[in-house]
């Protein structure tokens, strides 16, 4: 049986609240937004280039947001030392161009287990909180706007994507 990804579940808004709980529903917005994108699509689709000559692809982007998620809150803001996601031999790119379809459920999985990971992370920890990082001070707060645009700017790209591969456009 081909696997196929399936469709995220409701995130809930927060139009009214406090500072915290609207970064973190603008941010689980933005999350279940690129997993939308690939509802119902085979590895195969979720790997397929179709905006040539750039290398971006589903599949790459959701492997390229499951590492950003894990530099971010894990390595970075709570500093702990892991392995690099992707095989650094085979370049930055390693994300986008190194892909098996075959692996795509694993791909999507780690993704989601990138996010829990970071919630756990975070749980905690106020907006205040500092990390420092190529001599330049963080915060928690900085982070959370810094996800919310990458995931912003590559949803575009998302909605690019699915559309050149079989016509479906939204939100």
């Amino acid at each position: 049986m081909t696997w196929t990804a399936p469709e995220p579940g409701p995130t809930p808004d927060a139009l009214n609240a406090p500072e915290r709980e609207t970064l973190t529903s603008f941010l689980d917005s933005y999350r279940a937004g690129l997993l939308r994108k690939c509802a119902g699509l085979t590895g195969e689709q979720l790997a397929r280039q179709t905006t040539e000559p750039s290398n971006l692809s589903l599949l790459g982007l959701v492997r390229h947001m499951a590492k950003v998620e894990r530099i971010w809150f894990r390595e970075r803001f709570a500093g702990q030392d892991l392995p690099p996601m992707y095989d650094p031999a085979k370049g930055k790119d390693a994300d986008f161009e190194d892909l098996v379809p075959e692996r795509a459920e694993e791909d999507y999985a780690r993704l989601l287990e990138e996010v829990r990971l970071a919630d756990e992370v975070i749980a905690a920890a106020s907006l205040d909180d500092t990390f420092v990082h190529r001599g330049e001070t963080y915060s928690l707060r900085l982070i959370h706007v810094h996800l919310i645009a990458e995931y912003a700017r590559h949803s575009g790209h998302a909605d690019l994507l699915r559309e050149r591969l079989d016509g479906v456009t939204g939100d």
